[in-house]
């Protein structure tokens, strides 16, 4: 995998995937940014948001439970010295569906998140990571 990231101005910064795709990254206007984008820890904070929504979605599709919906609401402490690390991420999912299975979900949360959510295993080697989950009902929502 490669990513090539093109410095913009000031602290702003175009970064593009090898499979195409560009996003604009930028600091905080107190270091110098424009807030024209997102700030990087927020986006790593992201890509392991969706890495770990990927997994859980597509494991409730294989379980063949009628899924309609999934968040993923992450909390993350940083630390207060640089490097401001991240010291404790929680993501909580919120899972829609009629009749969900609920060892299904709770067990697509739990093998995403020891077995195949490369994001997340990678940053537990120095972030303390938990997870929950709640389900919602499709029909009342």
């Amino acid at each position: 995998m490669k990513a090539r990231i093109k410095w913009i101005e000031g602290v702003s910064f175009l970064g593009e995937s090898e499979t195409g795709h560009a996003v604009v990254l930028d600091g905080a206007p107190e270091n110098g940014g424009r807030n024209i984008g997102m700030r990087p820890m927020e986006m790593l904070l992201i890509g392991m948001g969706a890495c770990t929504s990927f997994d859980v979605v597509t494991i409730l599709k294989k379980a063949r439970q009628p899924i309609v919906d999934c968040v993923a609401e992450i909390d993350a402490t940083r630390a207060d010295e640089v490097p401001k690390v991240f010291t404790k991420i929680h993501v909580h999912f919120v899972v829609t569906g009629d009749n969900l299975n609920e060892v299904q979900v709770e067990r697509a949360v739990k093998l995403s998140a020891e077995k195949y959510c490369s994001a997340s295993i990678m940053l537990s080697k120095s972030v303390a990571i938990t997870h929950d989950y709640e389900i919602k009902s499709a029909s009342l929502e």
